[in-house]
């Protein structure tokens, strides 16, 4: 990095560290795919408040797509990566990697 050019900034919304886990675990899925609540907040092992409150951060920023259905009777929730968080957490990884050398 040449010395007139300012360091790359990591995304704020994303670099807290749930919201890190949360982001890094719905980009492992394909484009479109989609994880129930209750199996992202299983794989991350958070409670059901905290991982709401970090979704709905992550949601204000358009990065997560998070869609309410009903299978048969039963509500459903659904959480995927939008294309705009896609891209923001492929930002952030490549910024790191910059960072780190």
């Amino acid at each position: 990095m040449s010395t007139d050019q300012a360091p790359a900034e990591l995304d704020p919304v994303i670099h807290a560290q749930a919201r890190l886990r949360v982001t890094a675990t719905l980009a492992a899925l394909g484009p479109g795919d989609r994880l129930t609540f209750p199996r992202l907040q299983q794989l991350l092992d958070m409670t059901a408040g905290n991982l709401s409150t970090h979704l709905r951060k992550l949601e204000e920023a358009g990065y997560v797509e998070v869609t309410k259905a009903h299978e048969r009777r039963t509500p459903v929730t659904y959480v995927a990566l939008s294309t705009a968080g896609r891209r923001a957490f492929e930002q952030y990884r490549d910024t790191l990697r910059d960072l780190l050398g």
